[in-house]
């Protein structure tokens, strides 16, 4: 084996030589670019002698002087390498992404000389964000403190990576606004067949995530004892108590204030709610550190940009994993809807030599290696499984990289459990989905599977005859033997800004409180969850509008309806499994949490709140072929 030392030696002199090489090719472009640059300094240089000012030093001086400066380029490479810590974590070469950065800079520099004048130009107008007396950098002073916050906490336990604290899912239309996920990892590994696979793993995960908890609550109520008697200390020298602040009331009190345009007073608050909010407080503290954010971010107009860009930032699929992992650990809401799913199907095709799983929504597929290994060993063998994974199509030059990655991974599972099977992928906007290309057979068990994404479709305030009607239209047409529908239970859809962000502070006020009372406090997987996730979706509600808000949750009387006039009949929960997913809710989840049925909808809760809800359809005989 080799030592680390000599990895580290070779791998310096191969990036060594691969810069030599990068800039050796890059005379000609460089010539090009010097060119362009003694033009705008030609053009530029006139304007300086007129307000008075001298003109900076040349760019082919800055130019020549800068790529003379190549004494040490395994140390530029380091820069940059750290400069992209979340670039590095993925499995692709650095060396792409290094010379990426390279052109990036030197593009940068060529418009800095133009920055430069409109700089100069800006002075004579009015800053419009200092007469809205707006803290432009609000936002970004934020982010550098929960950045600092979390590197400090690198230092004594596993590095966190850092995003901006902006929004989680899809601009060049609605479809295009899902969470990029990168599709470098395709193959399972151990980690996959642990949380998908195994259920002692998941039983060591619950056991040791309460164990972390009774420890954290053990310490924090000794913290308290000690806290007090210092108070009482405290108190006895006359100094004041902690000022203790309601960021509920102040975070409603801020949107009041922009509702009205009170913009000094909304500036006022935000500045107060961040100095008591934080990424590593409870969960009341947490929460307002993300809906500041999307309350400061509809002040500045970005909401729609800053929601767009954390979509497009990679995520890796094992990072995915780890996230699912803890909040199964943690919460039944998505173990309960795969198993009413799964559970569905296999009573559905038993005996069936052949069963198509139409997937609305599959993006990782998380759902189907359970089912796979759970078909293996059904009695008499198992069937010709065939998967139809539909999603949106992601931005770039690989719309359907994503899904092409799931169908690859499911695959391996099939083989490793010899169930016979087809996958096909289909990139598209759900309402567009032509059904000749689903390739259905009459002699298979046909289902059709949609799971937590309906929420992403548009709803009336876009469009009378909806997006979500129009697939559920579709769904019918389909002619499956069960539609499993899984749904977000919300009611921050209304398109008046005041009453849809008082329902956002209650809803997401339970989720937040429900990951307090249930996961570690600094456990680097709940961060991801509620930053990535939760306030990422919350950003999107509070900061955008219109077209650009993508999150619009029904509770799941509203889309009983769409299903009924779409021509489904709804079946009953089937009492067996009701008993068994609330007995498992009883041995291994927080007693807060809730499982219930109303309405032939299995529905799942904390505090008696209701966060989710899942039903089977079947469609009605009289519309048929419709």
């Amino acid at each position: 084996m080799e030592s680390p030392e000599y990895c580290e030696i070779n791998s310096n002199m191969t990036l060594d030589y691969i810069n030599r090489l990068l800039m050796e090719e890059g005379t000609d472009e460089k010539a090009s670019i010097y060119q362009q640059l003694d033009a705008l300094q030609a053009m530029e240089k006139p304007f300086y002698d007129i307000i008075g000012q001298t003109y900076p030093s040349s760019p082919m001086e800055t130019m020549i002087s800068r790529d003379n400066q190549v004494d040490c380029p395994q140390d530029n490479y380091s820069k940059q390498a750290r400069r992209g810590c979340f670039v590095s974590d993925i499995l692709e070469p650095q060396g792409v992404h290094l010379v990426a950065n390279d052109w990036t800079y030197e593009c940068d520099h060529f418009s800095l000389q133009f920055e430069r004048g409109a700089e100069e130009a800006n002075k004579l107008v009015p800053n419009i964000a200092k007469l809205a007396d707006l803290d432009s950098n609000g936002l970004s002073d934020s982010n550098r403190m929960i950045e600092a916050t979390i590197g400090q906490k690198g230092k004594h336990g596993s590095k966190i990576r850092s995003h901006p604290h902006v929004d989680l899912e899809f601009l060049e239309a609605r479809n295009s606004k899902h969470l990029a996920i990168s599709a470098s990892e395709t193959t399972r590994d151990e980690m996959f067949d642990s949380v998908l696979l195994c259920d002692c793993r998941f039983n060591c995960d619950a056991a040791h995530i309460r164990e972390i908890k009774a420890k954290e609550a053990n310490n924090s109520s000794q913290n308290v004892r000690r806290k007090g008697y210092g108070q009482r200390q405290v108190k006895s020298r006359g100094k004041k108590k902690e000022e203790e602040v309601d960021l509920r009331a102040h975070l409603m009190q801020c949107a009041q204030a922009i509702v009205v345009n009170n913009l000094p007073f909304a500036s006022e608050l935000l500045e107060k709610i961040r100095r008591h909010a934080s990424p590593y407080g409870d969960g009341s503290q947490r929460l307002a550190l993300y809906l500041a954010n999307g309350l400061e971010a509809r002040l500045a107009g970005t909401g729609s940009q800053m929601y767009k860009e954390l979509m497009e930032k990679q995520t890796r699929a094992t990072d995915m994993l780890k996230a699912y992992r803890l909040f199964n650990a943690v919460c039944p809401f998505a173990r309960v809807a795969y198993y009413f799913s799964n559970q569905t199907i296999a009573d559905l095709s038993n005996g069936q030599p052949k069963v198509h799983i139409i997937d609305f929504g599959i993006t990782l597929g998380f759902q189907w290696p359970s089912l796979i290994q759970r078909f293996a060993k059904r009695e008499g063998g198992p069937p010709k499984l065939r998967i139809t994974g539909i999603d949106v199509p992601q931005p770039g030059f690989r719309p359907r990289a994503i899904i092409e990655a799931t169908g690859k991974r499911l695959t391996e599972y099939a083989e490793m459990f010899n169930v016979p099977f087809e996958y096909q992928d289909i990139a598209s906007p759900w309402e567009d989905i032509c059904i000749e290309n689903l390739n259905i057979d009459n002699d298979e068990a046909l289902i059709v599977n949609c799971m937590f994404r309906t929420q992403y479709l548009g709803d009336e305030t876009e469009d009378i005859d909806s997006a979500r009607d129009r697939v559920l239209r579709t769904m019918k047409r389909i002619n499956p033997e069960v539609l499993i529908l899984g749904i977000v239970n919300g009611m921050y859809s209304s398109p008046f800004f005041l009453t849809r962000f008082r329902e956002v502070v209650f809803h997401y006020s339970a989720l937040f409180d429900m990951l307090d009372a249930t996961a570690p406090q600094s456990h680097e997987d709940r961060i991801q969850i509620e930053r990535d996730l939760l306030g990422a979706s919350a950003l999107n509600v509070v900061a955008c509008e219109g077209a650009e808000r993508i999150v619009r949750p029904e509770t799941y009387k509203p889309w009983q309806v769409r299903c009924l006039k779409a021509g489904f009949k709804q079946l009953p929960v089937d009492k067996a499994i009701m008993k068994r997913s609330i007995d498992e809710k009883d041995k291994h989840y927080h007693e807060d949490f809730v499982i219930d049925e109303d309405s032939r909808w299995l529905i799942q809760g904390w505090k008696g709140r209701i966060m989710h809800a899942v039903s089977s359809w079947k469609p009605k005989e009289s519309y048929t072929n419709q």
